[in-house]
Formats: structure tokens, C-alpha cells, sequence
């Protein structure tokens, strides 16, 4: 059995379909994402709750998960990147050209810019 596609004979109502399945799975796999990225602290939360568990240490059940804000996390992120640049030596931002003793190079040759069209 082979498909063919044969493009010409295609009516509005196929593409319709394919452009509505193709819009469809990418916000369907957008939800799943949001999802998982949701879900993930939770699962770490669990994780880390068994340990504890099995170490034999208190677990709070009282407690509520602490949730950090936006701006703090953006706050953190700004000190820190500002700590590890200062952290990098200071270069003088000179550039300095040597010259060399044998100037030609067959890159700044002139015979080779001209174009040589051989006669057969």
C-alpha cells in the first residue's frame, strides 16, 4: 500500500484538520509541562519527606511548603551574578599589532587578485 500525496486535489476542510491537530498536540504538550513543572517540588518534597523518615528524624507535618517569591529568586540571581563578575581580572582592553619582518604573504599578494582567464 503506498500514500501519495498529491497536493493538488487537497480541499480546505483537510488543512483545516491537519493546522487543528497540529495546534492542538503543541498546547496539549504545553498543559503536560506545566504540569510536571508543578508537580516536580512535590515529588522532591516526598522524596526528601522518606528519607528523613528512614534516618529516623522529625518531619514537621504542620509545616507547609515554603514557597520563595519571584522577586526574591530574582534578587539571588542578581547578587550572585554580580559577586562572580567581579571575581574576573580587569583587562586593559588595548590591542596591539606587531610588525613582522617578512611583509609578503601570498594573501596580500596583487598577482593573485588579478583574474587570470586561461585561453584553450
Amino acid at each position: 500500500m503506498t500514500f501519495l500525496i498529491d497536493i493538488e486535489n487537497w480541499n480546505w476542510a483537510d488543512i483545516y484538520v491537519i493546522a487543528g491537530v497540529g495546534y492542538s498536540v503543541v498546547f496539549l504538550v504545553l498543559v503536560l509541562l506545566i504540569l510536571v513543572y508543578k508537580l516536580i517540588p512535590k515529588i522532591l518534597n516526598i522524596r526528601i519527606k522518606k528519607r528523613l523518615k528512614k534516618e529516623g528524624k522529625e518531619i514537621d507535618s504542620t509545616a507547609s511548603e515554603q514557597y520563595v517569591a519571584g522577586e526574591v529568586n530574582a534578587a539571588i540571581a542578581t547578587a550572585l551574578m554580580l559577586y562572580f563578575n567581579e571575581q574576573h581580572d580587569e583587562e586593559s582592553n588595548i590591542i596591539t599589532i606587531k610588525r613582522v619582518a617578512r611583509t609578503y604573504s601570498p594573501w596580500s599578494s596583487k598577482i593573485y587578485g588579478v583574474r587570470n582567464v586561461l585561453s584553450r
